[in-house]
């Protein structure tokens, strides 16, 4: 966690997005929903061990950046990613409903090839002499190297084998379903919509939907539109159905409230 003003917020947030997502939270210490988000937020960070850097921008001392901004109330929260602004919540929010924003927000920098981890930054940064944290797993470093390197098909391999050797690596597992994702969503038919619309028995064209959907932040759309599908379906394409269900609910996550939700409402459509 870093706190910028208006002279580092180039260097900080726009410059470092490149590499990896940048949290921007703007707050006041005047606002008690401020007050109230800040430790969330950084206990966040803390859990994604630099997926993304949080950085805070205190409005009463930057007035000029928050104008820029066009900051109305705070907390207002949102990420940038390769100097592109992407918009993520307004007020106080609880932690399961933050980690989900977080969880979409990483969604989405892996479509776009943001792979990189921020270093430890800030005051709770480790002092040069301080015991050095463990190593990343070099089991996992093919797999995101290619992702960095915008090489889908090379990652997608790299999880695979993996799963070959452990096919109980929850990491391998969760990578694999979020590389397949994005490989699904990269050229998307522009009548998918329709062809979904019209003919509601078109599987193809629903699990794409709700690929999209998730790949924008509609999770539950994403959710409802596959049960809708299973309810309708049976046999084989049924299944189909089924098992793209739950990479979906591997791209989400296990204990996303969404999920759990979904799972019930899956067992209510199967049985």
């Amino acid at each position: 966690m870093l706190d910028v003003g208006e002279a580092t917020f180039q260097a900080d947030v726009i410059e470092r997005s490149v590499q990896h997502p940048v949290v921007v939270e703007f707050w006041s210490p005047r606002s008690q929903a401020s007050q109230a988000l800040g430790p969330i937020l950084a206990r966040l960070a803390d859990e994604n061990a630099g997926k993304f850097l949080l950085v805070r921008v205190d409005i009463d001392a930057n007035p000029q950046l928050a104008q820029a901004v066009g900051v109305q109330t705070v907390p207002l929260v949102i990420a940038v990613l390769r100097g592109q602004v992407v918009p993520l919540f307004q007020g106080a929010v609880g932690d399961d409903e933050a980690r989900q924003y977080f969880e979409q927000l990483l969604t989405v920098a892996v479509a776009n090839g943001i792979t990189g981890r921020a270093e430890p930054v800030g005051p709770g940064a480790p002092a040069a002499d301080a015991e050095a944290e463990p190593e990343p797993d070099p089991r996992y470093e093919p797999a995101e190297n290619a992702l960095a390197a915008g090489d889908l098909d090379g990652a997608i391999a790299a999880y695979e084998a993996l799963l070959k050797e452990n096919p109980a690596d929850a990491e391998a597992k969760v990578g694999l379903a979020r590389a397949q994702l994005v490989q699904r969503t990269r050229d998307v038919p522009a009548d998918v919509r329709t062809r979904a619309a019209d003919n509601p028995a078109d599987i193809e064209a629903q699990q794409l939907v709700a690929d999209v959907d998730l790949m924008g932040g509609h999770v539950e759309d994403a959710f409802d539109r596959l049960i809708r599908t299973i309810q309708q379906t049976a046999g084989d394409e049924r299944n189909t159905v089924r098992l793209h269900l739950l990479e979906l609910f591997d791209v989400v996550g296990a204990d996303d409230e969404r999920v759990t939700s979904a799972r019930r409402r899956l067992m209510t459509a199967l049985f």
